[in-house]
């Protein structure tokens, strides 16, 4: 079960940091959201509302490659697989939004492995 004021407080930072950050078409925003067992990554047109890419670690292609491995390693290998959807994509350049979490640890390696596969944010 959550900590209530813990998840208030998310919240609150999720939507000041919201007010500030906008996903457009030409620079979509990356979203990421962290459990205690998994992190997904997602990239968001807020123009249009639509998910252009996602990556998570209970994808298909990714829960074969993260089985053995956990913590920081692991969402690095989802920023770089979201590097790569979004090139398949032709989307370079990006917003980050830590959606309401603190940036470091595996949040921090999710934008760390992304701007290693070649997003620019």
């Amino acid at each position: 079960m959550a900590n209530k004021r813990a998840d208030i407080g998310r919240r609150r930072r999720q939507e000041r940091v919201r007010k500030r950050v906008l996903g457009t078409d030409a620079r979509p925003r990356v979203c990421v959201f962290r459990s205690n067992k998994h992190i997904y990554a997602q990239v968001i047109s807020d123009r249009e509302g639509k998910t252009l890419a996602a990556v998570s670690t209970l994808s298909k292609d990714m829960a074969a490659s993260v089985k053995d491995s956990k913590g920081i390693e692991t969402a690095k290998r989802v920023g770089l697989a979201l590097a790569q959807a979004c090139k398949a994509k032709n989307i370079t350049q990006v917003v980050f939004d830590r959606n309401g979490f603190l940036f470091h640890g595996r949040v921090k390696a999710v934008a760390d492995g992304a701007r290693e596969g070649g997003l620019d944010f």
